[in-house]
């Protein structure tokens, strides 16, 4: 599998969510291995201590910091977002990668959204917002991460907090779905307002992460399968590859000078369950201009911002 050429980033600031494991913390150690500064923004400090002791490990004399934030609070990303503007540092890359998926039964973020919808979108287009003059600043490529279960999601107008009927595949889906409208809406957005950030979206195919655990055992009283699964499929090389791989399509989108905004990344192989990092075509339930701009609207006052008054 062909490598991404990551280009010196020497003086850049990188930001990465759910930097503390996983796709997150590989991202990491390739942007702080090209020079880049790094701020992870953790949910678990002491996680965050640990990844950058890796990153350290990995890349000796890497600039690497952690700060504090739960994406399932509104709070905690404005408290987050306050931090970073008071230290004035323009954001040159930001990686939206932290999520959760398919918990077995409905949890509430602190502002009782459903937690996949709130965590793994609205949280990210709160965070972004509130952290649009940094990015602006530095000229900033955004690259969200979405996930191939977009592809069959569905944006549950009426029901967008899942209160009236709970399914965790679904709920994940419409999330990813949100990610991937988000992504391609912010880029659009940027160009017209002329904020000078380029904006794109990645998923990274099937990688064992403990996604596949933390997710699907939370409220249940006996393991999920999940893991069990992902791990055997790993074992004889069918469909899950590991997260040197699967991390590419992201650090190629936030990356490679020839990435560009409003534009899908992902691998290249069969299903894109495995493969080198490619561009792909938008799926078909994120090409609804009139459903992103719907999106855009609701997800700002879900939110608590407003992108075009930061």
């Amino acid at each position: 599998m062909k490598d991404v050429s990551v280009p010196d980033l020497t003086g850049k600031l990188a930001v990465v969510t759910g930097g503390s494991d996983g796709i997150g913390l590989g991202l990491a150690v390739r942007l702080a291995g090209a020079g880049a500064e790094v701020v992870l923004p953790v949910r678990n400090l002491a996680k965050g201590a640990a990844a950058v002791e890796r990153i350290h490990a990995s890349v000796p004399g890497a600039v690497v910091s952690t700060r504090e934030l739960d994406l399932a609070s509104l709070d905690s990303v404005t408290a987050l977002a306050e931090i970073l503007n008071r230290e004035g540092r323009p954001v040159n890359i930001l990686v939206n990668n932290a999520g959760l998926m398919m918990p077995a039964v409905r949890h509430s973020t602190v502002e009782g959204l459903e937690l996949q919808f709130g965590t793994n979108h609205i949280g990210h287009v709160a965070l972004t917002g509130r952290l649009l003059p940094l990015l602006r600043a530095g000229r900033a490529r955004v690259t969200t991460m979405s996930s191939s279960a977009a592809r069959s999601g569905k944006i549950e107008w009426a029901d967008l907090q899942a209160e009236q009927r709970y399914s965790a595949v679904r709920a994940y889906g419409m999330s990813k779905l949100a990610n991937l409208m988000f992504g391609l809406e912010l880029d659009r957005r940027s160009r017209a307002a002329g904020w000078g950030i380029v904006s794109n979206v990645a998923h990274p195919g099937t990688t064992l992460t403990n996604l596949y655990a933390s997710g699907p055992n939370l409220g249940r009283k006996r393991p999920s399968p999940y893991e069990w699964i992902m791990r055997r499929l790993a074992g004889v090389g069918v469909m899950v590859q590991t997260v040197d791989a699967g991390l590419l399509p992201a650090l190629y989108a936030a990356t490679s000078p020839e990435a560009r905004g409003g534009r899908f990344y992902g691998p290249d192989g069969f299903g894109q369950f495995t493969g080198g990092p490619t561009e792909l075509a938008v799926y078909k339930p994120a090409r609804d201009a009139a459903d992103a701009a719907r999106l855009w609207d609701v997800s700002e006052r879900l939110a608590g911002v407003e992108y075009a008054t930061l």
